[in-house]
């Protein structure tokens, strides 16, 4: 059994993590932090796992986090896991972190879109990028994984591929994505309350969302070349789930069908990427609860580009779910291990 401590457990990540944990053959929960419910036990705070998961809730101590522990999920606020993340790295733990901090390889890009110094720039380099379906061999072996947000998930499996294959211009790339509430954390706000969020749709972060440069690096690297992109996120009145619809003008001479297999080719044997048959693009519910991406797209021929749309579950593979995948390569157990249901049919 693998030993697992999980430093934030409940938020909205968090309660997804334990929901996932609570039913994986391999894994054993030894420690849940938080700072808010210390004391309390967590069916108290999270109805849900009565009679699931008893467990109390212990502040975060750096110094006994680990004990009796293989591996942390350190599910805590971008700038707090900086300052938590090297000591238990140094105790010989190993880490998924759910947290932007680790993300960026660049200091100075984390710090001009986070707007502070970033403290552990000695451990970013060996920080591996979370994505399995682009870098799952050094996931196997990290120490550090740095688990993807939601938003970038949907919008680099979308466009990696064509990217590889040169089959769009890097320089063309606009992403709108929309996003249920549950993307904001469970934190209580005037602008994410029920009148504020209900029957509105509205856009934010306009050009300047901290996802961007993320999306920007792995795009990046997937071209060979720099990527430059628009990113416009939008609020809807849905509990969870992301839909991403990406456009990019492709290169003269690309068809259908080469847009087609490079698809096929990198994501065929994907256990958690669906790609939709022609003509098909995928909505947000039926991926709903599930460790799914699922992707479709469509040739415009009178304007020469792509659309191709991406549906996940931003608490699932756009956050516990994926760190979940990332734990059973880092383990060594099958990849799809407590991760195979399907999403909720409604």
């Amino acid at each position: 059994m693998l030993r697992i401590a999980v430093a934030g457990a409940t938020g909205y990540a968090g309660g997804e993590l334990l929901r996932i944990l609570a039913a994986h053959p391999e894994a054993e929960i030894v420690r849940l932090t938080s700072e808010t419910y210390a004391g309390q036990n967590l069916a108290d705070v999270m109805p849900a796992f009565r009679d699931v998961l008893d467990a109390e809730l212990t502040a975060l101590d750096l110094d006994t986090v680990g004990e009796g522990v293989d591996l942390i999920f350190t599910a805590l606020p971008h700038r707090t896991a900086m300052n938590a993340v090297p000591k238990i790295l140094a105790s010989g733990k190993r880490i998924v972190d759910f947290s932007a901090d680790y993300r960026l390889k660049d200091p100075e890009v984390y710090e001009a879109w986070y707007g502070t110094r970033h403290t552990d720039p000695g451990n970013l380099d060996g920080a591996v990028y979370g994505l399995p379906e682009l870098h799952r061999d050094e996931i196997r072996e990290a120490r550090l994984v740095a688990n993807p947000g939601c938003y970038p998930t949907g919008a680099i499996l979308a466009l990696a591929p064509l990217l590889q294959g040169g089959l769009i211009e890097p320089g063309s790339i606009v992403v709108d994505a929309k996003s249920g509430v549950s993307g904001a954390g469970r934190r209580a706000e005037l602008e994410y309350s029920f009148c504020e969020v209900n029957e509105s749709v509205r856009a934010y972060s306009i050009a300047r969302h901290r996802h961007t440069p993320e999306i920007e690096q792995e795009l990046s690297q997937a071209a060979g070349s720099a990527v430059t992109l628009n990113f416009t996120p939008h609020l809807i009145p849905m509990s969870r789930g992301i839909l991403s619809t990406c456009y990019a003008r492709t290169k003269d001479g690309v068809s259908a069908p080469d847009l087609r297999a490079s698809f096929e080719k990198a994501y065929g044997d994907e256990p958690f990427v669906r790609l939709l048959p022609e003509g098909e693009v995928p909505s947000t519910g039926q991926v709903w609860g599930s460790n799914f991406v699922d992707l479709g797209f469509v040739p415009d021929e009178r304007t020469g580009r792509v659309i191709v749309v991406a549906a996940l579950d931003n608490l699932t593979k756009g956050a516990a779910g994926a760190a979940v995948q990332n734990m059973n390569l880092m383990a060594g157990f099958p990849e799809t291990t407590a991760l195979t249901p399907s999403g909720i049919p409604v």
